[in-house]
């Protein structure tokens, strides 16, 4: 035991700042995630080059990375408090969805911070969504602009945060609610009329039927008349003499008596 060497405390104290140095030097990026580069004598936030990507990554010990969430997420606003262009209460319900830009990592890490959402996307939502909602009634947030209204708020919403580095990609009214006798009277003025248009399709539909019958009663007169007028004694004549030709062909037993029927035509006899 006497012949092992020994290790001196200045050799343990070396391996010890050589750990420190080589856990400081290293930082793993997860999926999805990126990471803006600190230099702690070098300037500051890294602004002008790539953010780190996932993986690996060798660092001096004296710099730090602040690692972000890249992919697609959402943010649930609930009960938002609007009002409506006549001053009612309304409660919206809206998801955002949104994302850093990769590529101006940097510079929103050092203009605005780990806390974007809440600087950024969490404000202009909710201003831009009670400008818009304030140009409809309750009666268009709660039946026919509803599709409208959430367009309208992404749109607006959009062109404020692409500026700040923040890429949105989607806005979603999840739900409207109205006062209980607002939405009532709204939902007894719609049946109303949605019965007044059940009520003219029904007359329409008549009307409609009675235009046809008459112009069918009306093209079988004209027709009557057509035929009528057309249908001389002589036409009559060799109308009844060609069937009596054919019938005289038949199989079935008869009597032909010739000239003696109304006008001249035969008379025939069958076994019937």
């Amino acid at each position: 035991m006497n012949k092992l060497p020994k290790i001196g405390l200045p050799a343990l104290a070396l391996g010890f700042i050589l750990i420190i140095f080589i856990s400081k030097s290293s930082i793993n990026i997860g999926y999805g995630e990126a990471g803006v580069l600190f230099k702690t004598f070098g300037g500051g936030v890294v602004t002008d080059e790539p953010p780190l990507g996932e993986g690996f990554h060798i660092i001096a010990p004296w710099n730090k990375v602040y690692i972000y969430n890249v992919k697609q997420q959402e943010v649930f606003e609930s009960k938002m408090q609007v009002l409506s262009s006549n001053g009612l209460e309304i409660s919206l319900d809206i998801s955002v969805l949104y994302q850093p830009k990769i590529a101006d990592l940097g510079k929103l890490h050092k203009t605005k911070g780990e806390n974007y959402l809440n600087i950024i996307i969490i404000p202009q939502i909710r201003a831009v969504a009670r400008s818009v909602v304030g140009r409809y009634t309750p009666e268009q947030l709660y039946s026919t602009k509803r599709d409208a209204i959430q367009n309208e708020i992404y749109e607006e919403t959009k062109k404020v945060v692409e500026n700040q580095f923040v890429q949105l990609n989607a806005v979603l009214v999840r739900d409207v609610t109205l006062p209980i006798a607002i939405r009532q009277a709204i939902e007894r003025k719609l049946n109303q009329e949605q019965e007044a248009l059940e009520y003219e399709f029904r007359i329409e539909k008549a009307r409609q039927e009675a235009e046809r019958q008459r112009i069918d009663a009306e093209g079988k007169a004209t027709a009557n008349r057509i035929l009528s007028a057309s249908l001389t004694d002589k036409i009559l004549q060799e109308k009844g003499i060609e069937a009596t030709i054919k019938l005289s062909e038949s199989p079935n037993s008869k009597v032909i008596v010739i000239g003696s029927g109304k006008d001249g035509l035969p008379i025939i006899l069958g076994n019937q």
